[in-house]
C-alpha cells in the first residue's frame, strides 16, 4: 500500500504541475458524477482509484469489482466531492482506470485461450520504467501470474547472460552457494542441445526460446523421461493464434510480453449529473 500512495502522489504532481489554474474560480459546493465504461473488457485499477480518491478526498463508490466484465455502457463509479476537486483528479483517475483495464482485458484473452489446458500464463518485465507493480497488478487481475518482478526473484540465465558464461554446470554450482537457498535458476535454451545442457547442469526452470511446438514437444518428452521435476517455460513471438497450440505441447508455463506491451487502454469517461 505504501507503494501505490507513492505511486498516486506522484501522478498527482505529475497532472497538477504548480497547481490547477481551475481551482481558484471553480464554483462552490459539492457535485455528483459518474465514470462510465464505453468499450466491452475487464475491470482494473480499483485499488489505486480508491486511494487516489482518499488522498484528494472526494467521495467514491465503485459500482463494479477488480475482474469484473465491463459491457459499454456500464457505470463503474459514483463520485461526489467538490468541483475543484472532482475536475483536478478526473484525467489522473481515469487514466490509472483505462490503462489497467487495457492490461487486464488482454492478460483475460490470453488466460481464456489456455483456461482448460492447466498450463499457467506469465506476463514478463517488459513493463514501462517505473509502472512495473502497477501493470502486474493489472497483469494478475486480468488471469495471469506474475513472473519475475525484479532481478532479484529469481536468477534468470538468458542468451547474453550464457555468453559471458564458460561453463554452465561449474557456474551453476557456484551460484547455488551464493544465491538463496529457496531462490529458483532459470535458464534460457533455444535449441535441444542447449536444453540437454542447462538440465544436465542443475537448472531449476528451463525456458524454450522462439521454439516451434514441434521442437519444445521433444523437449517436453525429454524432461519427462531425465528430469521429470523441472519445470518448462515456453516463450518467444507467442500470439493468440499460437499460443493454445503451444499449452497443449505439455510445458508448465507460457508467458509472453504482449500481455503487457501490446495492451490497449480501455475508453472510460466522467460524467457531472
Amino acid at each position: 500500500m505504501i507503494n501505490i500512495k507513492k505511486f498516486v502522489k506522484n501522478a498527482i504532481i505529475e497532472d497538477n504541475g504548480r497547481g490547477d489554474l481551475f481551482f481558484d474560480v471553480a464554483p462552490k459546493g459539492r457535485f455528483t458524477a459518474r465514470v462510465i465504461c464505453k468499450s466491452d473488457g475487464i475491470l482494473a485499477g480499483i485499488q489505486y482509484a480508491r486511494v487516489l480518491a482518499r488522498t484528494e478526498k472526494f467521495d467514491c463508490k465503485f459500482l463494479k469489482n477488480d475482474g469484473d466484465v465491463l459491457r459499454k455502457g456500464d457505470v463503474i463509479a459514483e463520485l461526489e466531492g467538490k468541483a475543484s476537486i472532482l475536475l483536478s483528479s478526473e484525467r489522473t483517475f481515469l487514466n490509472m482506470l483505462q490503462h489497467a483495464s487495457g492490461i487486464a482485458t488482454q492478460a483475460n484473452k490470453y488466460a481464456k485461450m489456455i483456461e482448460d489446458t492447466g498450463v499457467v500464463l506469465l506476463d514478463t518485465r517488459k513493463t514501462r520504467p517505473q509502472l512495473r507493480d502497477f501493470e502486474k497488478y493489472a497483469s494478475r487481475v486480468g488471469g495471469a501470474i506474475n513472473h519475475r518482478l525484479g532481478l532479484d526473484d529469481c536468477l534468470m540465465l538468458k542468451d547474453t547472460h550464457l555468453r559471458t558464461i564458460e561453463n554452465l554446470a561449474e557456474f551453476v554450482k557456484k551460484a547455488r552457494k551464493r544465491i538463496s537457498w529457496v531462490t529458483k535458476i532459470e535458464i534460457e535454451c533455444e535449441t535441444f542441445e542447449q536444453v540437454k545442457e542447462a538440465m544436465a547442469a542443475g537448472g531449476d526452470i528451463i525456458m524454450c526460446d522462439n521454439m516451434t511446438p514441434e521442437q519444445i514437444r521433444e523437449v517436453v518428452a525429454f524432461r519427462n523421461k531425465e528430469y521429470p521435476h523441472i519445470l518448462l517455460e515456453a516463450s518467444g513471438n507467442i500470439n493468440f493464434e499460437t499460443i493454445r497450440e503451444y499449452a497443449m505441447t505439455g510445458v508448465d508455463a507460457i508467458s509472453s510480453g504482449s500481455i503487457i506491451h501490446q495492451a490497449t487502454w480501455l475508453d472510460f469517461s466522467m460524467k457531472f449529473d
